[in-house]
């Protein structure tokens, strides 16, 4: 059976359907079948809002983790989806993130990384692990992740945070690994980014935390 790739792909049209801050693009195509073929035309809608970063802070002196909290559209929708529906379980649209950013146009994932660490926490990153990347969400967009868990200085931490010409209300919460991993398996850490960095963070804690302990 081949192996299908990049070159199996024949984009018949494209079109715009959307541009504002963010892009929607409409594609009729068709693609390789698994097993030999070629589908019908196809129409495929893709957001495309560029692509991200996103950094977990981890404190090995201290053993913390820096969060954030800020509201997001998408979790308020969903959730009024649900009250709609009178669902019992319904969550604060203000979740718990971590560091994130979108790449910029000339910026490369480190200069997003110390950037957005500066404006949303006030933190200065000391070191970058790289977790990996991966896309939010390929069946309708383009975006892709990239994940670092960062050395930082915790003592000062916290406050409000955030660019106002961008409307960003953050809140920065620091605290112990231990209670960060609790609030995975509870299920308060409930987007991508942090639930793969925290991850990432409990099964490397050790290692990370024997690696960064001797940094000035």
């Amino acid at each position: 059976m081949k192996k299908l790739n990049y070159s199996d792909v024949d984009i018949v049209q494209k079109e715009t359907a959307y541009h504002g801050f963010f892009t929607v693009n409409q594609y009729s195509l068709q693609h390789r079948l698994f097993d030999g073929g070629v589908t019908r035309e196809l129409m495929r809608e893709c957001f495309e809002r560029g692509h991200a970063v996103g950094v977990l802070a981890y404190d090995p002196w201290l053993d913390n983790v820096v969060l954030l909290e800020q509201f997001r559209i998408g979790a308020y929708v969903y959730e009024e989806e649900k009250r709609r529906d009178n669902a019992e379980d319904s969550k604060s649209p203000w979740l718990l993130e971590i560091i994130a950013g979108i790449v910029e146009p000339g910026e490369s994932q480190l200069d997003v990384a110390h950037r957005e660490a500066e404006e949303e926490a006030g933190l200065q990153l000391l070191v970058l692990e790289s977790i990996g990347d991966f896309y939010s969400s390929p069946g309708g967009s383009s975006e892709t992740t990239e994940l670092y868990c960062a050395c930082v200085r915790s003592n000062d931490a916290g406050g409000i945070h955030g660019l106002e010409e961008e409307g960003e209300d953050i809140r920065v919460i620091v605290m112990p690994y231990h209670e960060a991993a609790q609030c995975l398996k509870e299920g308060r850490l409930n987007n991508a980014s942090a639930m793969i960095a925290m991850q990432w963070l409990m099964l490397n804690h050790d290692d990370i935390q024997v690696k960064w302990k001797d940094l000035k």
